[in-house]
């Protein structure tokens, strides 16, 4: 069984930053790969980002790419998703996710665990 706890949503004004945290538990961190999904009111649920288990190989969604950065540090079995230029379009619930292979993935049927979600809204 895996944990994932995140931390770090809240308000932002447009064009400010946030960062958010993931911290797992219950098996190795660095043999997974990781991801960040969100979903607004009314709107299914997509992928933001993915890192592989090494964190050598990052994914992004077109409308995060060059303002969304994600990492991990495996030796505080945690990721992060460092977001800037916030706009209104990423308000919603962020969920943190392990993937059940050490790439990288962008879609959700590889996710095998999430987080509960902590919630984004960016006031514009």
């Amino acid at each position: 069984q895996v944990q994932l706890v995140e931390s770090g949503g809240g308000l932002a004004q447009a064009g400010g930053s946030l960062r958010l945290s993931c911290v797992a538990s219950g098996r190795t961190f660095s043999n997974f790969g990781m991801g960040w999904f969100r979903q607004a009111p009314g709107k299914e649920r997509e992928f933001v980002a993915g890192i592989s288990g090494n964190g050598g190989a990052t994914y992004y969604a077109d409308s995060v790419k060059g303002r969304f950065t994600i990492s991990r540090d495996n030796a505080k079995n945690t990721v992060y998703l460092q977001m800037n230029s916030l706009n209104a379009d990423d308000t919603g619930v962020y969920y943190c996710a392990a993937a059940s292979t050490f790439r990288a993935q962008t879609t959700k049927s590889w996710y095998n665990y999430w987080g509960q979600g902590t919630q984004v809204t960016v006031s514009s």
